[in-house]
């Protein structure tokens, strides 16, 4: 985890008293229907949860230097819980094993790291719809391959990358459907000296569903799927900051990120101002997906339980949501101020000669009779001068001085073709699909 792109709440998650308190409480949850079915004393669990009302504090440093000696974590923790509570220690762990507290604790700690994120989508999507509507009419420029293609508005642009994180946030919640479950099941899962109902307690209590079945670990194809989630989403992220990116390069600059009252972009050049905040984004998309494949690699363990999948874990875990959370509510702030220039918009759209309206003629000229190939012939022929040109002639210009277009189409017909508002005329069926 780097401090420079962590937030409070979600670092919070991943903080080893954080991790403590959560192994406390899935061993005395345990404990409390272990001695319900007399498997142990019910003054064990009264014990453990009468320390625990008093708030301690977990005293983690005292927790290390026990790890030091007996180079188990889990055993570790026990041994200093025991030094607290006294004799009624004892009971805890009964049957269980550490995978069931380590597995467990995971669980939690990516479902509470998903309630973060989904806050956080729903955040974004926020504040690009409001975006979208305001910019729903704004006309621009679409581009395929980098090359002006016909006419857009900036709102459909925001309008797709709000169906995108819509679908991101879909698939995050199923995602934290999937990895939340709780695995209280005893040495290579079998149940043999812990009856189910514990788990089912377990589970209960820390809002988990229970895993139907698992060896001496939580089946890892859960937090592949769950990684993977969280690298879409960051590819996503992705996606509009280049977008962003783009529209701020000097010779488009049709948008750019909010530069703030003494902000400097370059310690040489006092005259730039650069997109540093979606580049940043760019690069942490990478690190996200970079998690995705030893998640992967952690599926394949060896026979009911190893422990290859633990360490890396102990990164992907804390690393991926920090950061995700990091950049998403950076996105939402860049959206939220970023700059738009509706004027440069149009100065863009109108700077190639009407090249734009092409296709209509095209189409105009087949429902003439004009073969399709005749039709691609004529107009292309007159939109490469208006390209050479550089759109210092018009199209509309060439076209009613070409003797085989005006054969088929008068000048009014023509005018009407290079009409913009033409291209806007299903904004609103799809402002209505995508934000209903």
């Amino acid at each position: 985890m780097v401090p420079r792109y962590a937030r409070p709440a979600m670092t919070a998650l991943w903080e080893p008293e954080a991790k403590y308190r959560i192994w406390f409480e899935i061993e005395a949850h345990a404990t409390e229907k272990l001695g319900e079915l007399g498997v142990v004393p019910e003054s064990a669990a009264k014990a453990l949860w009468d320390w625990w009302a008093t708030e301690p504090k977990i005293d983690v440093p005292a927790i290390d230097a026990i790890e030091a000696v007996t180079k188990h974590d889990v055993i570790a923790f026990l041994t200093w819980v025991a030094e607290q509570v006294g004799d009624e220690a004892r009971f805890m762990h009964q049957g269980m094993t550490s995978s069931d507290v380590l597995d467990t604790t995971l669980a939690v700690q990516l479902a509470r790291s998903a309630d973060i994120l989904l806050e956080d989508l729903d955040d974004l999507l926020a504040a690009i719809k409001r975006r979208a509507e305001e910019h729903k009419y704004t006309p621009t420029i679409g581009r395929s391959h980098g090359i002006h293609a016909e006419p857009v508005t900036f709102g459909l642009k925001l309008a797709q990358a709000y169906a995108e994180f819509d679908r991101c946030k879909k698939r995050l919640v199923a995602a934290r459907e999937e990895i939340a479950t709780c695995a209280i099941s005893g040495a290579v899962g079998t149940f043999a000296n812990i009856s189910p109902e514990v788990e089912a307690h377990v589970a209960k209590k820390l809002g988990l569903s229970v895993e139907p079945i698992s060896t001496q670990v939580i089946p890892r194809d859960r937090h592949a799927m769950f990684f993977a989630a969280l690298a879409v989403i960051a590819s996503s992220m992705e996606r509009l900051a280049v977008e962003i990116r783009h529209l701020q390069r000097t010779e488009v600059l049709e948008a750019e990120e909010y530069f703030s009252p003494g902000q400097k972009g370059s310690s040489a050049m006092p005259h730039k101002r650069n997109p540093i905040l979606t580049k940043n984004l760019t690069g942490q998309a990478r690190m996200i997906r970079s998690y995705v494949l030893p998640a992967l690699e952690n599926v394949a363990l060896w026979h009911e339980r190893d422990i290859s999948h633990s360490s890396v874990e102990r990164f992907i875990g804390p690393d991926a949501t920090i950061t995700l959370d990091f950049a998403l509510a950076r996105l939402t702030g860049v959206i939220d101020k970023l700059l738009v220039y509706p004027e440069r918009m149009q100065a863009n759209l109108d700077r190639m000669g009407g090249l734009v309206h092409s296709q209509r003629v095209l189409l105009a000229l087949t429902q003439t009779g004009v073969s399709r190939e005749d039709a691609y012939r004529l107009v292309q022929r007159n939109a490469m001068k208006v390209w050479d040109s550089d759109g210092r002639i018009s199209l509309l210009e060439l076209l009613k001085q070409d003797e085989e277009v005006t054969a088929a189409l008068s000048d009014s017909e023509l005018e009407e073709k290079f009409d913009l508002a033409y291209h806007f005329k299903e904004v609103d069926s799809i402002f209505a699909r995508v934000f209903g």
